[in-house]
């Protein structure tokens, strides 16, 4: 008797996963519909991109959503990117004010030395301090196009380790790349499995 409930129990069970697998694909296939275009304004263009999202890759997607842990992986996923652009951008307005600092107190020293010049000195003077100016202005320029490079190092360091993980957790699509076409591919699976947080489908939801 043991074995036999035993055995319904997997049956069951089977059946609530296939049942749960199906009300995913039927949402994700729901969801490919009011995704946005991509690559530009050609009218193939969206039903290129819904061709890649065929229907074998909606199924294995769902199957991965199955147990709900991809769903509170994403989700930390977004946070630590949401951390990461919030640091970089509160960086970057540092630099900015640093920026903004330096140049009054540029100026402010070179207001002050020309009031106190004598008139046949002046030429002089101004020539340097546009020469200084212009130092100044080139270290700016220098330091705002380091952040900059920094910036999108770090971001591209993230989107890879999103993309790792991801791989690893075995959602579909996901893997290490830089292919732009690639790219917006795994942006609009995520945002997929967003709006399905959205909709209530984590483990043991029924999809709204």
């Amino acid at each position: 008797m043991e074995h036999y409930a035993g055995a319904g129990d997997e049956v069951a069970d089977r059946a609530r996963q296939q049942e749960r697998h199906y009300q995913l694909l039927s949402a994700l296939q729901s969801l490919v519909k009011e995704l946005p275009r991509s690559g530009g304004r050609r009218p193939s263009a969206r039903s290129s991109f819904q061709q890649r999202l065929s229907y074998t890759t909606l199924s294995d997607l769902a199957l991965a959503l199955l147990d709900g842990t991809v769903f509170e992986i994403v989700q930390g996923l977004l946070e630590i990117q949401h951390l990461t652009e919030k640091s970089l951008y509160n960086q970057r307005l540092r630099l900015q004010n640093e920026h903004r600092v330096l140049r009054q107190a540029l100026r402010q020293k070179h207001q002050e030395a020309q009031q106190t010049c004598r008139p046949h000195n002046l030429p002089v003077l101004q020539a340097a301090h546009q020469r200084e100016l212009e130092a100044v202005e080139h270290r700016i320029r220098e330091e705002q196009q380091a952040m900059d490079r920094k910036i999108v190092l770090e971001l591209d360091r993230k989107v890879a380790d999103q993309q790792s993980t991801l791989e690893k957790a075995g959602v579909a699509g996901f893997y290490v790349t830089t292919n732009p076409q690639e790219l917006t591919l795994q942006m609009n699976l995520l945002e997929l499995i967003r709006k399905l947080q959205q909709r209530g489908c984590q483990a043991g939801k029924a999809c709204l």
